[in-house]
């Protein structure tokens, strides 16, 4: 076993992400615009996932999830990241019981992915999870790990039982570490007690770092982590065909219980026509139809503080 404390990030590692560009007037003509739902509902606990954005459109092929540092974050003197149970009743989410285990799927000394079963969860984890001939199931997590600057950093998550993502970008300067923040769903988005994507078999291609995500109702999708730095993750997601009937193709969750206790607080969005960006309060967002979403906090939170920004965008559909 080699020892990660004597590596650095070699060329071969996640290519950094570009600063945000003004987009061509080429790339502007080819704009898919999607139609953005806004599913949201008032809650008290700071621990519930009340926000709720579906992305709907039957031409989409593929688009663009950026996890961006929010704006004050190099303002942070003193993280916050505890949860608030406080306004909070779980009893009665289901529970299903595992045997807790752990297990490295895949590693280089750069980069890695490693699998997690929970001792129970709230739904059954009977997903495939498939790395070269290697095929596991029973997994509720997958890590996502990089070593940079001379330490192990975990920038994303995956829950193969219900299909939600977490992402972030690397630390800022000197900050030991970032919290996650708003949850994301690529797939036929669908409600089984909560909003779901159900998957079949999660497939690892370490050539192009991307995961193929088979889905029940039919179809699947590429995952591929394109870059990451300190400023933004960055992931493209192409769909081998439509999503069928009038489901979502993904959906932004996070949790809002006003806008200094919340993980998202302000829908920002451009329109293919649009002259300037838009802006309302997440919770009261009318819906849009858009070519760019952004969703984040001006103010700092007491909740997360230091989680990131997410962005959605470059939608487009059959080339």
């Amino acid at each position: 076993m080699f020892d990660r404390r004597r590596l650095i990030l070699g060329a071969g590692a996640l290519a950094a992400a570009p600063a945000f560009a003004q987009p061509t007037a080429q790339e502007l003509s080819e704009e898919l615009q999607v139609r953005v739902e806004n599913k949201s509902v008032p809650e008290l606990c700071a621990e519930k996932d009340n926000i709720e954005l579906d992305f709907v459109s039957q031409r989409i092929r593929g688009l663009q999830i950026q996890a961006v540092h929010p704006s004050y974050i190099n303002t942070i003197v003193s993280d916050r990241w505890a949860p608030d149970w406080s306004s909070c009743d779980l009893s009665h989410d289901p529970k299903f019981f595992a045997k807790a285990r752990r297990r490295t799927f895949y590693e280089t000394p750069e980069f890695w992915i490693t699998g997690y079963t929970f001792p129970s969860f709230w739904r059954p984890n009977d997903v495939a999870i498939r790395v070269g001939d290697t095929v596991e199931r029973g997994f509720h997590l997958i890590q996502f790990w990089i070593w940079y600057r001379e330490r192990a950093e975990e920038f994303m998550v995956f829950y193969p039982p219900d299909g939600y993502w977490r992402a972030r970008p690397l630390p800022f300067e000197d900050m030991r570490w970032t919290a996650y923040g708003s949850s994301f769903l690529v797939g036929p988005v669908e409600t089984q007690e909560r909003p779901i994507v159900d998957i079949e078999e999660v497939a690892f291609e370490p050539a192009t770092r991307t995961l193929v995500l088979k889905f029940r109702r039919g179809g699947q999708a590429r995952v591929t982590i394109k870059s990451i730095d300190q400023e933004r993750l960055t992931l493209d997601v192409e769909f081998d065909e439509a999503v069928a009937g009038s489901r979502p193709f993904a959906a932004l969750r996070s949790m809002y219980a006003m806008e200094t206790m919340s993980d998202a607080a302000i829908v920002a969005w451009r329109s293919k026509r649009g002259k300037s960006w838009e802006e309302a309060p997440v919770i009261d967002f009318p819906g849009a139809s858009a070519t760019e979403v952004w969703v984040g906090r001006h103010l700092p939170s007491r909740h997360n503080l230091s989680a990131p920004d997410m962005v959605f965008g470059k939608f487009h559909g059959e080339k």
